[in-house]
């Protein structure tokens, strides 16, 4: 239950006798939280924002404030959140942008972890942990049950995979392959399958296997991208390999190998 007292709610906002806001909390107009969220203390909403059920956010973490971005003049933008999310401390999630659509979406089941930034117009999917002061620029795309590794910067508009693995400090500039796991050394390269992550999440080991042949012709058979993406489309592909060479083709930054 809200402590009235302690914390400001406004008139417009909707808020669930079953969620539970403590002290110093603001909920601006045209919020719409679900059931049983939880708001531990010195959390800030602004709508129009609308967040689903049992999501948890954690002390000074900043929701559906307007985006940093200069093009913006307090158009009436917006931000959706999933369900069973978990957003940590001092993490910013900021609305949308008329040139970007208008939207920022995170999906179900994140761990958005201490000093997150995720910037306007993001599209967020499902599943998705990003580690410490991981901060995505505007636009950026995250597919289902991806790793953003602590400290990475990533750069505005590019796409991350899903199942992909972003170890820490890595500065992403392109396009992230799903599955893989991209890492930096000396410069951002792309090692392989992101196997362990993948047998965790119970995929049959032929499947892995036939992701690891694909990225050794990706990236050790000296052919160049386009070469080895014809190489590939020669012989018959699983589902998971379809699916990255359907993601190199529509590339337009081009992918990390």
């Amino acid at each position: 239950m809200p402590d009235a007292e302690q914390s400001q709610i406004a008139a417009g906002a909707r808020v669930p006798r079953t969620c539970r806001i403590g002290p110093y909390c603001r909920i601006g107009d045209g919020v719409e939280l679900g059931e049983r969220c939880q708001l531990d203390s010195h959390v800030v909403i602004e709508g129009p924002a609308r967040i689903g059920d049992d999501n948890r956010f954690f002390p000074f973490s900043t929701i559906g404030l307007p985006p940093q971005d200069l093009s913006y003049h307090g158009e009436p933008t917006r931000l959706e959140m999933g369900s069973h999310n978990v957003v940590r401390e001092f993490c910013s999630l900021h609305r949308g942008t008329v040139k970007g659509g208008g939207l920022t979406r995170i999906g179900d089941h994140n761990l958005l972890m201490a000093y997150v930034h995720v910037a306007h117009d993001c599209q967020l999917g499902s599943h998705i942990i990003m580690a410490n002061c991981a901060t995505l620029g505007g636009h950026v795309q995250v597919g289902d049950y991806a790793t953003v590794g602590a400290f990475v910067p990533v750069h505005q508009f590019v796409r991350i995979g899903r199942h992909a693995y972003i170890g820490g400090g890595t500065i992403v500039t392109q396009d992230v392959l799903p599955y893989s796991k991209t890492s930096c050394r000396r410069e951002n390269h792309a090692f392989g399958a992101n196997r362990i992550g993948l047998e965790r999440r119970g995929m049959a080991a032929e499947r892995i296997e036939a992701l690891q042949r694909a990225f050794r012709v990706l990236l050790n058979s000296g052919l160049n991208t386009s070469q080895a993406l014809a190489r590939l489309q020669e012989q018959p592909m699983t589902a998971e390999v379809e699916e990255l060479a359907e993601f190199i083709a529509a590339s337009e930054r081009g992918v990390i190998k």
